[in-house]
């Protein structure tokens, strides 16, 4: 069972159509991947979003070279409290889902689908 399956049994908790609006969610593409010094789990990303460009530190280094991410069309949270991780201060979150052994898959679109900057709603 993946971390994101529910356990069986387990309830679904449910929130308001409020709550989740206070997500902001948006189309972002990768522009630079770096590892950080002294980690292996991490890597810092720098994320395009049209009105500006976010540092990330995304947890998939076990998983993925920097370099794999590069120009990805990526769905990132940019409203999540910023977090220092690595003395890199991370700025929102890449959205991925659960894949086979913990692997990141994350949520990518097709450049015609939708431009940098796009807000999901």
């Amino acid at each position: 069972m993946s971390s994101f399956e529910r356990k069986q049994g387990e309830q679904e908790h449910y929130i308001s159509y409020e709550e989740f609006s206070k997500v902001h969610l948006k189309i972002g593409k990768v522009i630079q991947a770096e590892g950080l010094p002294g980690m292996k789990k991490v890597f810092k990303v720098r994320v395009d979003i049209g009105s500006d460009q976010r540092d990330l530190v995304v947890g998939a280094a076990l998983f993925y070279k920097p370099e794999e991410l590069i120009d990805k069309l990526v769905v990132i949270c940019t409203n999540l409290e910023p977090k220092k991780i690595g003395g890199i201060v991370s700025n929102g979150m890449l959205l991925a889902a659960d894949g086979p052994e913990g692997r990141p898959i994350f949520l990518t679109v097709a450049e015609d689908d939708a431009g940098i900057g796009a807000i999901i709603k």
